[in-house]
């Protein structure tokens, strides 16, 4: 079935038929089965993995087979090393691979165990056929069975009495004497009788124990004493039968317990010395009714009712339980457990004021009437701090509950009134309200929380200068008002219709101050009843304020920032328009540009073409010329005074019509060949412009194909080799051999090599030498062309195949630079690069680089 698995890689018929029939096992086998590939190169493929997956890893098989790296994320983070370890070690050795250990998915920690044989493969790969099992529940039962060992280790090890094991007849079998206090060494008790190491009453009595024991079943009892070397000790044994004719008798040193006995019963007289001086409260009543049988002193201090008071009344009689369901359940708890411990209740004081304790209570039984016995320890003060900490807790969360909001939001009424709301929550007050002051529009309420029952202020406002100044000197200098009775303080009769108006009682403002200036007030109106303000609440009022300033603050920076934001997208917009219009203005330059340069071009290209005709059919005729008066040409040697009868030229080469054809001009022929070379440099300066625009407009057009990079290097310099001769130049060739393929349009490029070898020698005298070299760096050819000649200045070398404007004095300086600037358009079309340096004694070095054939190049179309 393996190598049906491994030949399924490359037959998908054979590979489905395998794998639904290991589908087929794996439904009805626990865990999973899986088959990996691990080939040569590090990589990993699931061939197959079972659908069991699903259940152990949680994980979709699909999902496993895209990436098996996610089992890796599952492996606890303790478990990692060794399963690493396991897996190079089998690699390795190719010894059969088992681990254990944990992994992590949604559902939990899940202990699982690996197994697998690797197989090699004929091509070096490693195939894993194995089955991952989930052992989770038995490990589960192992670290039980460890811990139940353990603890019963630990009881039996931490029992501190001495264990025998003693047979029918008194000998002693087996001990157990770690922790205890035994006088003889285990040899010496071991084999022993009774009779020879105990004294014979003892002896006696311990004989009768063990055969009671046999011949009951039951637990047998005794107690003896024995001397010692610490004295007269007390000691009880308790034997059980363990085995036929054996009896297994624990022995336990009493001699604590009897003195602690004698001990109990002075311990009587202290109890009572501690339950009158108990700082808590100590009572002693019937279980049934509750009635008092006992109290301590704390009790009468707690309770204000005195011990002649309480003694023989219920706690009914005395009003104590604020909710009288609170004992039934008292009694209900106690029945169930037994005991009971700090268990929170609430009493009444015989003034009637509520306190708070933790009621401990226990049943006991006085002379065969069950009772209860209850410790209260007073919590009144501890519970009110607690309720002050959860004031300032919730204090706290609402201050920065608020501040993030400020921090979030930018509606200003949304955050008044959030914040009203919020703090007449927090005071459990009648009315809260925030009103603002502006030069203009005098006092005015902009945010309200009023319970339903009292009159609401939200839209008050007034003008009243003199009534506004009253209300400011309430406030000035930042300092809070507190009122706690409106009909007790002094104020004008302005001030107390607008109390009675609003039914406000007490009353509690802070100022809200912007830059050091009173902006407005947070207010709380207690209209009930009269209201002591506490200190928590103050602070938090001052607060409050402090944080609705700066949402007032930040609100108005938010208002200046808008209006800033309009005239900026208002100047956003003007300078765009004027952008578009400048950019039509451009677009309508370069397209005069672009007729201009076409029609200049174009009549100036033929112009010179025409020339260029004219003046090589003038130096071919000249040509001929001179070459029939060499050779003395026959029919002038008969008529020495006719004139030459021309030769007939080609239509090509015929002369164009001029006036005054007859009458001739002598020119010399130096003078036509320096009118062809200038008329030869403006064609190709004007062929270039055409193309240098044409790449611009439609981009450069190459043809690639794959060729082998030396066979063109050398094709190229060998059309070159007339040029090269002509100029006294010579060539160095260094390029190997078997250079690999590259991508590249041949006519483009030896232009490129042309046009650089061409720069070269018009830049320096004859006799130049060249040397022509290419290697391979990170997946491109790189060509370099070095010369000995004339060097050129950092600047030079940097701008030398850019466009840009040349030497005027130059008359060839244009012309070369638009074949740089070409030079530099094919290279980067063909994916390279192109520049030029300065060699360290002297000359140039040009270079390009060219992409290398890959195999997606390979299958280009």
């Amino acid at each position: 079935m393996d190598e049906t698995v491994v030949q399924s890689t490359y037959t998908s018929d054979c590979q489905q038929e395998v794998i639904n029939l290991l589908s087929k096992f794996a439904v009805n086998l626990p865990g999973i089965i899986f088959q990996v590939l691990q080939r040569q190169d590090g990589s990993v493929c699931v061939l197959y993995i079972s659908s069991g997956c699903e259940d152990l890893y949680e994980i979709k098989p699909e999902v496993i087979q895209a990436d098996f790296r996610v089992l890796y994320k599952l492996i606890h983070p303790q478990d990692i090393k060794a399963f690493a370890e396991s897996i190079t070690d089998c690699s390795d050795t190719f010894r059969p691979w088992h681990w254990q250990g944990r992994i992590i998915t949604p559902s939990g920690i899940k202990w699982i165990q690996g197994s697998s044989i690797p197989e090699a493969q004929a091509n070096g790969d490693l195939l894993w056929n194995g089955l991952v099992m989930d052992i989770t529940e038995q490990k589960q039962v192992q670290e039980k069975l460890q811990e139940s060992e353990a603890r019963y280790k630990a009881i039996l090890s931490a029992i501190p009495d001495l264990m025998f094991r003693i047979s029918r007849d008194g000998e002693y079998l087996d001990l157990k004497s770690e922790g205890a206090n035994v006088t003889l060494d285990r040899e010496e008790i071991v084999g022993k009788n009774l009779q020879e190491l105990l004294p014979s009453d003892v002896a006696a009595i311990s004989q009768e124990a063990i055969a009671k024991t046999l011949d009951t079943g039951s637990l047998q009892t005794c107690e003896y004493q024995l001397p010692t070397p610490l004295g007269i000790r007390d000691y009880e044994a308790r034997l059980v039968a363990s085995g036929q004719d054996e009896i297994l008798a624990i022995v336990r040193d009493i001699t604590e317990r009897k003195q602690a006995e004698i001990a109990l019963q002075n311990f009587a007289q202290k109890f009572a010395k501690a339950f009158s001086c108990s700082p808590d409260s100590i009572t002693i009543s019937t279980l049934k009714e509750g009635r008092f049988i006992e109290v301590n002193d704390t009790f009468v201090k707690l309770s204000g009712y005195e011990r002649d008071e309480a003694i023989g009344k219920t706690s009914f009689d005395l009003n104590l339980w604020v909710n009288a369901s609170d004992r039934l359940k008292l009694i209900q708890e106690l029945q169930a457990t037994g005991v009971i411990r700090n268990l929170e209740i609430e009493f009444k004081q015989k003034s009637g004021k509520l306190i708070t304790t933790l009621l401990s209570a226990e049943v006991i039984d006085l002379d065969g009437i069950p009772c209860l016995l209850a410790v209260h320890h007073d919590i009144t003060e501890r519970k009110q701090v607690e309720a002050k900490l959860r004031l300032c807790a919730q204090r706290d969360r609402l201050l920065a509950e608020t501040l993030v909001r400020i921090r979030s939001s930018l509606n200003l009424e949304e955050i008044l009134q959030t914040t009203v709301n919020e703090v007449r929550q927090f005071l459990q007050t009648d009315r809260v309200f925030i009103g603002l002051y502006n030069t203009n529009s005098g006092i005015q309420t902009l945010a309200e929380s009023v319970d339903p029952k009292y009159p609401s202020v939200y839209g008050w406002s007034t003008n009243d200068q003199d009534y506004i100044q009253e209300l400011r000197n309430f406030l000035k200098d930042n300092v809070v008002r507190v009122v706690e009775d409106m009909t007790q303080m002094p104020q004008s009769s302005k001030v107390r219709i607008h109390c009675q108006k609003f039914q406000t009682r007490a009353s509690l403002a802070v100022p809200i101050m912007l830059n050091e200036e009173l902006f407005g007030a947070l207010i709380a109106n207690q209209c009930s009843a009269p209201r002591q303000w506490q200190p928590i609440e103050i602070d938090l009022l001052q607060q409050m304020s402090e944080q609705v300033a700066i949402a007032i603050h930040q609100s108005r920076i938010y208002q200046e920032l808008a209006e800033l934001n309009i005239n900026l997208e208002n100047q956003v917009r003007e300078r765009t328009a004027q952008l578009q219009q400048k950019i039509q203005e451009v677009e309508e330059l370069h397209r005069i540009k672009d007729v201009v340069l076409h029609t200049v071009t174009h009549d100036l290209r033929t112009s010179v073409m025409g020339n260029l005709m004219v003046l090589k059919n003038l130096l071919n005729q000249g040509l001929e010329a001179e070459e029939q008066r060499s050779r003395g040409d026959v029919t002038a040697s008969f008529s020495p005074l006719s004139p030459p009868i021309p030769k007939p030229l080609p239509p090509s080469h015929a002369p164009s019509p001029m006036p005054h054809a007859q009458s001739s001009i002598p020119v010399s022929r130096s003078i036509i060949e320096r009118m062809i070379q200038g008329n030869d440099r403006q064609l190709t300066m004007i062929n270039s412009l055409l193309e240098i625009n044409s790449c611009e407009k439609e981009g450069l057009e190459i043809k690639p194909e794959i060729v082998k990079f030396s066979t063109l290097l050398q094709g190229i310099f060998a059309q070159l080799e007339p040029m090269l001769i002509q100029n006294q130049a010579s060539l160095k060739n260094l390029v190997r051999a078997d250079l690999p393929l590259v991508m590249a349009d041949a006519a483009r490029l030896q232009k490129v090599v042309a046009h650089l070898v061409t720069h070269s020698l018009q830049n320096n005298p004859p006799g130049l030498n060249f040397t022509l070299s290419a290697t391979v760096e990170a997946g491109m050819i790189r060509t370099q062309i070095q010369h000995d000649g004339v060097g050129m200045s950092k600047t030079e070398c940097d701008r030398l195949f850019d466009l840009h404007v040349r030497d005027p004095q130059d008359c060839c300086s244009t012309s070369i630079g638009l074949k740089m600037y070409l030079c530099r358009q094919v290279i980067k079309a063909h994916g390279g690069e192109i520049g030029v340096t300065n060699n360290r004694k002297r000359g140039l070095s040009f270079w390009f680089t060219l992409p290398l054939v890959t195999p997606s190049t390979r299958n280009r179309p």
